[in-house]
This record gives C-alpha cells, structure tokens and sequence, in this order.
C-alpha cells in the first residue's frame, strides 16, 4: 500500500513568514473547515475573522505553502465554516488533505503542549534549526512525538480475528491493535497484544506497509499473522467481544479502506476471491 506524497515537500524553512496558502485551523484538535470540507485557502486566518495563537509551517504542496494554526479554545467558527473532529472528516474529506491535516494536527498539538519544559518548568522557544523547541535554561530539546504501534490481520484459513472494543461504534469489528512498548519490536508487539486481548498465540507474521495515523500521534505497522493456538479470552476492560468470523460472514465493519486495518481485511477478502462488505 504506498503511501508516497512526491507533491508535498516538508520544507527546512521551520519558521516561514505566514502567507497565503492552505490553513489548517485546530480548535484543540477540531478542523475548521467550509461546506465542501476544505481548510482555509487562498488567505490568511486573520482573513475570515480569526485569531492565530500560534502557526506552524508545515511545507508546500505543489507551490502552495501549508501552515497549521490554533485559535483559542472559545473561537467560533467564520460563516460558511465549522470545527471537525479530524475522524469525521474521513471519508468526506480529499484524502490528500486528509493525510496533511492529519500531519497538521499532530505538529500542531506538538507545539500547543510543549510551551514549557518537560524538565525545569522554563518556557521553551522554537529551534532555530529544527522541528522542535528549546529550553534555553537546560538545553533540552522536544521533538514531535510519533508512537509505533502495530495492527494485525490473524488469520485462520477462511477466517479471520476480529474485535470490537467498548468506544467502537454499535456492532462494529476491527483487526486487534496496540501500541509498541519500550524495549519492544513491532513483532514481539504483535505477539503480546494478540495473546493480552485475546489469549490467542500466533506466528508466520508477514509485514504489510505502514501509515502515519494522527489519532492521536501514531505510527501504524501493519501485519499479517496466522492462528497458532489458543482459545479466545476477550480482556476485561478492552475488548469487549472478539471471534473468528468466515469471510462469507463478516460482521459490520469500519466504512472505507483509509485504514490500514480496513485495507488488511480488503486484502484477506481479495485473496479468497471475495470483495469487501460495503
């Protein structure tokens, strides 16, 4: 599953001058955008009545410059205009601008709690070189955070694991996910979460592709994985029901194929000559 964006240059110029461009305007971590779900264009937040906190350049698209901005928790939104939860953007949005809010949110949420130092407590300034701030007490430096997580497709023959957890939509099943431990590999991820949320064992992992994914700063590495052993324990607290479906009786499913767990279960379906449950 490539994921290339050529088009988009991330660019050195960390502190470009505010101009023109595509403006990504977060409410915390809300979108603001117009009846056709794009972001600002062609001008300047301060344009549609806006008052940037602070802005970060994030690169250019074509020849188009793009900035991420946040405007103070009360703002409202300019006529013609409403704040989105990135999530329900999905599916509505171009998924080109889909890719770069979500880039946006997370530089943007990155600068928004990393004002003062993690270490001594001084306000930060921003690096002159880098994506990153600055104590100018302690010298510490603070990155955007990313967070490796894994996702899996845990395969039996003609069936597939899937899971709802407790903050799942009605009725709907994923692929079994989690984020990466210190110390840990993906892989060595993908045996203990499978084993921790389910009690099931597996082994012949397959790499499939990664996605960045802003909910809220993860990285995900995709796998394939087969049923080794193991009766299904779904975990108190997490997993809320999980089974072995067959691929002609799939339960209800995440809309779309922008995840790469949707994109996992495409892929089992495809390959026992079946498409995809709309």
């Amino acid at each position: 599953m490539p994921d290339a964006r050529p088009e988009f240059v991330p660019s050195p110029l960390f502190h470009s001058v505010p101009r023109p461009g595509l403006w990504f305007v977060f409410r915390k971590r809300e979108l603001l955008v117009d009846e056709h779900y794009r972001p600002i264009e062609h001008m300047l937040p301060e344009q549609r009545g806006l008052t940037v906190v602070r802005s970060q350049f994030l690169g250019e698209l074509g020849s188009v410059p793009c900035f991420a901005a946040h405007v103070h928790d009360d703002t409202s939104a300019p006529a013609g205009m409403s704040f989105f939860d990135l999530r329900a953007l999905l599916g509505r949005m171009q998924h080109e601008l889909v890719w770069l809010a979500g880039r946006a949110v997370q530089i943007a949420e990155w600068d928004r709690t990393h004002q003062f130092c993690g270490a001594c407590g001084v306000s930060t300034e921003p690096h002159p070189h880098s994506r990153a701030r600055v104590c100018p007490v302690c010298k510490l430096e603070q990155y955007p955070r990313v967070a490796p997580a894994m996702i899996v497709c845990v395969e039996r023959g003609p069936e597939v694991l899937l899971a709802r957890g407790p903050h799942f939509p009605p009725g709907i099943y994923s692929t079994l996910a989690g984020f990466v431990d210190p110390g840990e590999s993906a892989e060595q991820a993908v045996h203990r979460e499978v084993f921790e949320e389910t009690g099931v064992r597996v082994h012949n992992l397959r790499y499939y592709t990664s996605q960045p994914w802003p909910f809220p700063h993860s990285l995900m590495l995709g796998f394939w994985a087969d049923y080794e052993s193991g009766e299904i324990v779904p975990e108190a607290g997490e997993i809320e029901h999980a089974a072995f479906f067959h691929v002609d009786a799939l339960p209800k499913l995440f809309p779309g194929r922008f995840s790469v767990g949707q994109q996992l279960i495409a892929d089992f379906c495809a390959r026992h000559g079946r498409a995809l449950p709309p």
